[in-house]
C-alpha cells in the first residue's frame, strides 16, 4: 500500500512552526522570569519607601506596579527598557542621546577589528597548515594568547598605542582583532586539514601543485569551518569593541553608554545599551549567515 504524501504547503508550515515555536517559547519564558525577578529585586525598596511614608494599606497589584515603574530600579522591567530605547531612537540619529549613534561608533570598531582579525587568522592558519615549523612553534602561542584576560590587556593596548599617537578607533579595533583572530585561526586550520588523505593522494597523482591543491581541495573543504568561525569571531569582535571603549574614556559607543549608566546609577540606560548590543550581535551573525548562503550557492552547494 502506497504512502500518502503530505501537501507541500503543509510540510513547509510545519517546518516553520517547528523553528519558530521553540524560540518564541524561550523568549516568553525569559520575559516571565525577567518580570518576576524585577518584582523580587525592586519590591523591598518599594516597601521601604512606603514604610517611610507610613503607607500601610497596599495591595500586591500596587506593589507589582510600583516595582515595574521605579525610577532607578535594581532590575528594570522590560517595558521600561523598551520605553527608554524608543525615547532614545526618537532623537536625531547624529545625537549622542540616540542609541543608533552609539551603535554606529561601536560597529565601526567592530568591523575594522573583525577585518584585521580575519586577515591575521587566515594568514596564520595557512602558514600553520603548510609550514611544519609554524605548526609546532606558533600554534601553542596562538592558544596561549587567549588565556590572558582581555580586561588586563585592553588598558595596556590603549596606553601603548596612545603613546604612539594612535587614538580613537584603532585601539578599539586592535582589541577586537586580538579577540576574534583566534576562532578564525583554529577553525580554518581544522578546515584546511579536513580533506580525506585519499583525496590529497589523488591530487598528487594528478601532479597538482601546492596552490592547485589549496584552491581546488583544501579551501573549498574549509568553507563550512571558516563560516562557523566567522560567526563566533564577529560576535567576539563586538565584545572587544565594547570592552575597548571602557579604558579609553570614550564619549560615544555602547561601552561608553554602559560606563556612563554605571557611574550615575542609570540601570535602565545600562539595560538599553545591553539590549541594543545583543540585537546588533544577532544582526551581525545573521549577516555572516547570508554571506555563507551566497558563497555556498556559488560553489554549487545547498544553502
Amino acid at each position: 500500500m502506497s504512502e500518502v504524501a503530505l501537501p507541500r504547503p503543509a510540510v513547509q508550515e510545519n517546518t516553520v512552526l517547528s523553528r519558530v515555536l521553540p524560540l518564541a517559547s524561550m523568549i516568553a519564558g525569559l520575559l516571565v522570569l525577567w518580570l518576576v525577578g524585577a518584582v523580587f529585586l525592586n519590591g523591598p525598596q518599594v516597601k521601604d519607601a512606603w514604610e517611610r511614608d507610613e503607607k500601610k494599606d497596599w495591595t500586591l497589584t500596587e506593589l507589582v506596579g510600583a516595582a515595574w515603574s521605579m525610577e532607578r530600579p535594581i532590575l528594570p522591567a522590560p517595558q521600561q527598557v523598551v520605553a527608554d530605547i524608543q525615547k532614545s531612537l526618537s532623537a536625531s540619529i547624529t545625537s549622542p542621546r540616540n542609541l543608533l549613534f552609539h551603535s554606529w561608533v561601536t560597529g565601526s570598531s567592530t568591523f575594522v577589528g573583525f577585518g584585521l582579525g580575519v586577515l591575521l587568522g587566515v594568514l596564520l592558519a595557512v602558514g600553520i597548515v603548510h609550514i611544519r615549523t609554524l605548526d609546532r612553534s606558533l600554534m601553542p602561542w596562538v592558544i596561549a594568547s587567549q588565556t590572558v584576560p582581555i580586561l588586563a590587556i585592553a588598558p595596556m593596548i590603549v596606553v601603548v598605542l596612545g603613546n604612539m599617537g594612535l587614538t580613537g578607533l584603532l585601539p578599539k579595533a586592535v582589541i577586537s582583532m586580538y579577540l576574534c583572530f583566534f576562532p578564525v585561526t583554529i577553525g580554518l586550520v581544522k578546515g584546511l586539514r579536513s580533506p580525506d588523505p585519499l583525496q590529497i593522494d589523488l591530487m598528487r597523482t594528478y601532479s597538482a601543485s601546492r596552490s592547485q591543491m589549496f584552491w581546488k581541495l583544501r579551501w573549498p573543504a574549509s568553507l563550512p569551518f571558516l563560516f562557523t568561525s566567522l560567526k563566533v569571531a564577529i560576535s567576539i569582535a563586538l565584545v572587544g569593541a565594547i570592552v575597548g571603549e571602557l579604558p579609553t574614556g570614550a564619549q560615544a559607543g555602547l561601552g561608553a553608554r554602559l560606563l556612563a549608566g554605571s557611574y550615575y546609577g542609570q540601570t535602565v540606560q545600562i539595560w538599553s545599551a545591553l539590549i541594543m548590543a545583543a540585537v546588533m550581535g544577532m544582526l551581525l551573525v545573521g549577516l555572516i549567515g547570508l554571506i555563507e548562503r551566497f558563497v555556498v550557492k556559488s560553489h554549487g552547494g545547498r544553502a
